[in-house]
C-alpha cells in the first residue's frame, strides 16, 4: 500500500493557507505558540502532511483537510518535536503521538501545551500571584505627568548605551538616530518623537524630518542623524572615529545605559512621551538598593562560547542575569518566588511557563516597534544575541496597554493557547477581491490535550501523548511500532536552538530542578544534540537519528519532514543521512513555509519561502539510468511544479533560493529511485555529491524559464 503524499500533495491551496497562518501564527494556532521556539513550523501544512501520510493513495487531501478525519490506531513520532507542531496536529486527529527533543526547554513547553487544567483554577492561580506582587512591581514602575502632576504608570522606559570614547574618555551615548519612537505604519501615521542630542528635550516631529529646531534649546539638526553608525561612532566632543565592540571589549566591562525618555500611560488614558526626571532616576535606583538588600531568586549561571553566543560574549556579558538591568532583575525575581509558592502544581507549571516567556520581552536587548502595533520588538526577533544601542525597557506586569508583560500575555497568549487546545479550528481562505482573507472553521478535529503516558506500553486512548526529553537517536520503543514519522530536523549552519533556549533554562530550571532531572544541568546544549556547524558531522548526527526512526517505522511507514538550505552542502549532509539509513526519497512537495517579510527572513539578499516537504520510506530496488537521462528527468519534474506553482499561485511566485529548494529535493528524488545506479558518460558511478553539483549547474536555466512563465501567466490573468 502507498499512501497519498507519495503520490501528490495540494501545494496550490495550502501554500495559500499557510500564507494566511504565517502572518499571525501565535492567533493561528496559539498551541504552539505558549512558549518562544526556533523554527516553528505552520499547522496547517503539517495537518495536510499528516493526513497524507495516514491516508491511502487515492485520498485527496485538500478534501480531507477539511473533514473531520480520525486515524485512532495511528502511531505518529515527532524525533525533533521543537514546539509541538507534529505533536498537536497528530492528536488533533485522533492519532497516538510520541515526541521527543533533546532539549529540556522543548519538552517542558509541549507538556505544558498537552497536559489538562482547569482554566478557571488556572485564572485563581494568576489572582494569588497578582495579590502577592503586582502592587510590589508596579510601584516601580510609576512616575509623574508633568502637566497635572498625577501619578501615571509607565508602560516603557527608552535607554541608550554609553560608551567611554578610547581618546577623551568622555562618556558618549550611541544614538543610532535621534529619532527614537513612531508608528509601526509611518506613511499613514507619520508622527514621531525625537530626542535632542544637545539639551535631551523631547520633540515631536515627523519619522521621515531631515530638519528641526528643538522646542526648548532652538538648537537646529537633522533628527535622521546619530552618534553611532553601523559598528562605528564618531565622539562628539574630540571627533575620534573608532569601533563600538572594540571599545566596550577593551572596557572589560558590560554596556551601561541611560535613561532618556518614558512613555506614560496617564490617569486620563492618555499615552504621553516625557523626559524622565530625577525621581524617575531615583525610581530606578530604588529597585537596585531593593535588589542588593535581598537574597532574590536569580539565575547564576554563565553564558557559554557558541555560534550564537560568541557576539554577545564580545560585549563582556558572563552571565545570563546581566541581560536584565537591576529593575528588571527585582521584579522578575519577585513574581518567579511568588509563582513557586502557588500550591496547584498544574497551574503552578503553566504560569511558571508563562514566566519564562514573559522574559522574551523584558530584558535589556528589547527595542520599540513603535505605536500601532505590540510595542516591543523582542530579544530573539533576529535570532542573535546582539545588544541594541537603543533599548526598550518593558514594565513586567503591565497594564492594559501594555505589550509582552506577564498580565498580558497571561490574557493573550496562555488562555487562547488552552481555549484553541479544547476547541482547535483550522482557517478556510476566503478570496476578497485580490487578497484572502481566513475565514475559521470548528468541528474537524478532537482536542490536543491529553494525559500523558510514561512509556510506550501506557499509550492508550486516555493517554495518547509519550514526551521523551532524550537523543532520538535512542528512543525506548519497540521495533516497528509506529506508523509514520513527520518532523522537521535542525539546520546545521543557522539557528543554535541550545545556545539561545539557555536564555530561558537559566530561569526555569530554578523553578524545575527539583522535579525534573534535565534540568540539573547548567545548561541545555548536549553533545548528541544534531546541531554541529560542520556538514559531515550534522550528516553523521542526524544518521543516527534517521537509523532509529527506520528501526522503529513499520514496513510500510514513511519518515517525512520539511527541509530548505541555500547551499549544496546542506541538501548533502541530508540526502547522506537518508541514504545511509537505508531509506530513499519517494516524493518531494514544494510548500509555502514562512512570512516573506519575517525577520531574519526580510534580511536575506535571497530569502528561502518555500520548503521541501520530502516523503521517505525504506529504500526498494532501484534502476539503471544515465546522468543525462537523469537530470531530463529531474528538470522535467521542477519544471511541471514551477509551472504548477507560477500558474496557481501569483502571491508567492519562487524566487532563485525557493526554485533552488525545488532543484535540489527533486534532484535527491531522482538520486534515491536510481541509488548507485546512476552512470556518465565513461560509464562510472555518479556519488550524490557530483548529482548535486551537475544539477545546480542548470538552476540558471530553470530560473529563466520560471521567469518566462510567470510573465506568460500574468500576462493571461
Amino acid at each position: 500500500m502507498t499512501s497519498s503524499i507519495e503520490h501528490h500533495f495540494p501545494v496550490k491551496e495550502l501554500s495559500v493557507l499557510a500564507g494566511l497562518e504565517s502572518w499571525r501564527k501565535e492567533v493561528n494556532r496559539p498551541t504552539y505558540h505558549m512558549h518562544k521556539w526556533w523554527a516553528t513550523r505552520l499547522g496547517s501544512v503539517f495537518r495536510a502532511i499528516l493526513i497524507g501520510a495516514l491516508s491511502e493513495a487515492d485520498t485527496d487531501i485538500w478534501d480531507a483537510f477539511y473533514s473531520p478525519v480520525s486515524f485512532p490506531d495511528k502511531v505518529v513520532l515527532d524525533p525533533f518535536m521543537g514546539s509541538g507542531t507534529t505533536i498537536g496536529e497528530a492528536l488533533k486527529l485522533g492519532c497516538k503521538v510520541i515526541g521527543a527533543d533533546i532539549n529540556p526547554v522543548s519538552t517542558f513547553q509541549v507538556r505544558k501545551a498537552l497536559e489538562p487544567v482547569d482554566i478557571e483554577e488556572l485564572r485563581e492561580a494568576f489572582e494569588r500571584v497578582e495579590k502577592l506582587v503586582k502592587p510590589q512591581i508596579q510601584a516601580l514602575y510609576e512616575s509623574q505627568d508633568p502637566d497635572t502632576g498625577k501619578s501615571a504608570h509607565i508602560l516603557y522606559s527608552f535607554w541608550v548605551m554609553n560608551v567611554s570614547c578610547p581618546n577623551c574618555k568622555q562618556s558618549i551615548d550611541l544614538f543610532d538616530t535621534s529619532i527614537f519612537a513612531k508608528n509601526a505604519y509611518p506613511k499613514e501615521v507619520p508622527v514621531a518623537q525625537s530626542i535632542c542630542f544637545s539639551c535631551g528635550n523631547i520633540n515631536t516631529t515627523r519619522y521621515d524630518a531631515t530638519e528641526l529646531t528643538c522646542s526648548e534649546c532652538r538648537k537646529h539638526y537633522n533628527p535622521q542623524a546619530g552618534i553611532a553608525d553601523h559598528d562605528k561612532a564618531v565622539c562628539p566632543h574630540c571627533k575620534l572615529c573608532f569601533k563600538i565592540v572594540k571599545a566596550i571589549t577593551d572596557s572589560k566591562q558590560i554596556p551601561t545605559y541611560r535613561i532618556y525618555a518614558l512613555l506614560l500611560f496617564t490617569s486620563e488614558g492618555l499615552k504621553k512621551y516625557i523626559r524622565p526626571t530625577e525621581a524617575d532616576q531615583a525610581k530606578y535606583e530604588q529597585a537596585s538598593d531593593l535588589l542588593q538588600g535581598k537574597n532574590m531568586l536569580l539565575p547564576t549561571t554563565t553564558i557559554k562560547s557558541g555560534h550564537n553566543t560568541d557576539q554577545i560574549l564580545r560585549y563582556n556579558y558572563n552571565e545570563w542575569r546581566q541581560l536584565f538591568n537591576y529593575r528588571q532583575q527585582y521584579c522578575l525575581s519577585l513574581l518567579l518566588d511568588a509563582i513557586l509558592k502557588e500550591s496547584n502544581e498544574a497551574c503552578r507549571e503553566l504560569l511558571l511557563l508563562l514566566f519564562s516567556g514573559t522574559l522574551e520581552f523584558n530584558n535589556m536587548l528589547c527595542s520599540y516597534k513603535g505605536e500601532g502595533t505590540g510595542a516591543v520588538r523582542p530579544i530573539f526577533n533576529h535570532h542573535i544575541l546582539k545588544p541594541g544601542r537603543m533599548v526598550l525597557e518593558n514594565s513586567v506586569w503591565g497594564n492594559a496597554k501594555s505589550s509582552g508583560c506577564f498580565s498580558t500575555l497571561f490574557e493573550s497568549r496562555l488562555i487562547p493557547a488552552l481555549e484553541y487546545r479544547q476547541e482547535p479550528f483550522e482557517l478556510s481562505a476566503i478570496q476578497d477581491k485580490e487578497k484572502y482573507k481566513g475565514k475559521k472553521v470548528f468541528g474537524l478535529s478532537f482536542p490536543s490535550t491529553t494525559s500523558l503516558a510514561t512509556n510506550f506500553d501506557e499509550l492508550d486512548s486516555n493517554h495518547r501523548a509519550l514526551i521523551f526529553c532524550a537523543s532520538s537517536s535512542r528512543l525506548d520503543l519497540p521495533d516497528k511500532s509506529v506508523d509514520v514519522v513527520v518532523t522537521d530536523p535542525p539546520y546545521f549552519d543557522f539557528v543554535h536552538y541550545s545556545e539561545l533556549a539557555d536564555f530561558f533554562y537559566a530561569w526555569l530550571r530554578l523553578g524545575l530542578q527539583d522535579k525534573y532531572p534535565e534540568f540539573l544541568a547548567t545548561t541545555t546544549r548536549h553533545h548528541e544534540e544534531v546541531q554541529q556547524r560542520d556538514a559531515e558531522a550534522f550528516s553523521q548526527a542526524l544518521l543516527y537519528v534517521f537509523d532509529e526512526c527506520n528501526r522503529v517505522l513499520k514496513s510500510e511507514g514513511l519518515l517525512v519532514f520539511s527541509f530548505h538550505h541555500s547551499r549544496n552542502e546542506g541538501w548533502e549532509a541530508v540526502g547522506q543521512a537518508i541514504f545511509n539509513a537505508g531509506l530513499g526519497v519517494a516524493a518531494a512537495h514544494p510548500i509555502k513555509a514562512e512570512m516573506a517579510g519575517a525577520s531574519p527572513k526580510s534580511q536575506s539578499s535571497s530569502p528561502i519561502n518555500y520548503d521541501a516537504i520530502l516523503v521517505c520510506k525504506h529504500r526498494g530496488l532501484s534502476t539503471p539510468i544515465t546522468l543525462a537521462a537523469a537530470l531530463q528527468t529531474t528538470l522535467q519534474k521542477v519544471r511541471q511544479k514551477l509551472y504548477h506553482i507560477s500558474q496557481n499561485n501569483m502571491i508567492f511566485v519562487p524566487a532563485a533560493g525557493d526554485i533552488f529548494v525545488i532543484l535540489q529535493s527533486e534532484a535527491l528524488c531522482t538520486f534515491s529511485q536510481h541509488f548507485g545506479q546512476i552512470r556518465d558518460t565513461s560509464n562510472l558511478t555518479v556519488t550524490l555529491h557530483d548529482f548535486l553539483k551537475t544539477t545546480n549547474n542548470y538552476l540558471g536555466i530553470v530560473t529563466s524559464y520560471t521567469s518566462e512563465n510567470v510573465e506568460a501567466a500574468r500576462t493571461i490573468a
